[in-house]
């Protein structure tokens, strides 16, 4: 089993103004709707779409209960979430206009989370949670969270023996990194915060970070990623695509990723679905959507170099 955890949902309101979003000019919006909030809803509906069974764990708001409910069962997400009582799922305001160049995000902080529901979430993996059994957790952190608590998150895990997926930032990034978990997704930027002390070049702290990360990617926007992976440290480049909505689309090349690891594929078909899709899914106008045979046809125009080779892995 797959399981997603997302300390801090979000329902996204998805605004779509006519002509080009402006400052101090009224922008009239023509299209509003509500998507799925919250980078590890988003990684179960990215399982969900590739077929393999996952169960998404957290937190949700009672007061707006209904309203998430109906967008997970649209999607056919499976999950248990804890209710918060007298809370609020948080919203994100996601802001597009005509111009096709990418989106505007406005987002709430959510709720606090009660020391009741945190335990009943390390009671559920307590009960459920074997050894072949694969966790992702990503998104960020309630306001009242503390690192602690996110830390008796990851050592219940890890005493299951399972394989842990962070897609994380921040403080809590580090504090996952330096408990040596499997996988982590960070981007550029984000690795530079980690070292910041510490002058060696992008491709040094990404080897440094692999000593104790199993998969380590590193997100470069569109221009790519690196992925490293025991000794070997490749650069992936994005395919070229029309963007329009680009919000969601680090949690479906975590999902796609994780989808083919699942499945048993090599890393470099890995690394061609989870390029390829969250390519797909810039193209789409609401958070969520991608489509696997347009990803597909997007694989010959990703190219997989390994680092220190002269030649491409894949073309």
């Amino acid at each position: 089993m797959i399981y997603t955890i997302t300390l801090n949902p979000a329902i996204d309101r998805l605004i779509k103004v006519k002509g080009t979003l402006t400052k101090k000019r009224t922008n009239r919006a023509h299209q509003v709707e509500y998507d799925l909030g919250g980078k590890g809803l988003h990684v179960s509906n990215v399982l969900t779409k590739f077929n393999m069974e996952n169960k998404a764990l957290g937190y949700i708001g009672e007061t707006n209960r209904p309203l998430m409910e109906s967008i997970l069962a649209k999607k056919n997400i499976c999950h248990h979430l804890l209710v918060e009582d007298g809370a609020s799922t948080r919203e994100c305001i996601v802001v597009m206009d005509d111009t096709n160049a990418g989106s505007l995000m406005i987002t709430e902080n959510g709720f606090h989370v009660s020391k009741e529901n945190h335990s009943k979430l390390i009671d559920f993996l307590h009960q459920f949670l074997t050894e072949k059994d694969i966790v992702v957790i990503a998104g960020s952190m309630p306001p009242n969270y503390t690192i602690a608590q996110l830390l008796e998150i990851i050592n219940t895990i890890k005493n299951k023996k399972c394989f842990i997926a962070c897609d994380l930032s921040g403080e809590a990034l580090a504090a996952v990194v330096d408990m040596g978990i499997n996988f982590i997704k960070p981007n550029q930027y984000e690795v530079e915060v980690l070292f910041q002390n510490n002058q060696t070049t992008l491709i040094q702290k990404i080897k440094e970070l692999a000593i104790k990360i199993d998969y380590v990617v590193v997100s470069l926007g569109k221009d790519g990623s690196y992925v490293a992976h025991k000794d070997n440290l490749y650069q992936v480049t994005s395919p070229t695509v029309e963007e329009r909505n680009d919000t969601g689309a680090g949690d479906v090349f975590v999902g796609s990723f994780i989808a083919q690891f699942v499945q048993g594929k090599d890393l470099k078909t890995i690394m061609k679905y989870a390029t390829g899709c969250s390519a797909s899914k810039v193209t789409k106008h609401n958070s969520t959507d991608f489509d696997i045979k347009e990803a597909e046809s997007y694989f010959n125009r990703i190219s997989i170099k390994k680092l220190g080779s002269d030649e491409d892995v894949v073309s």
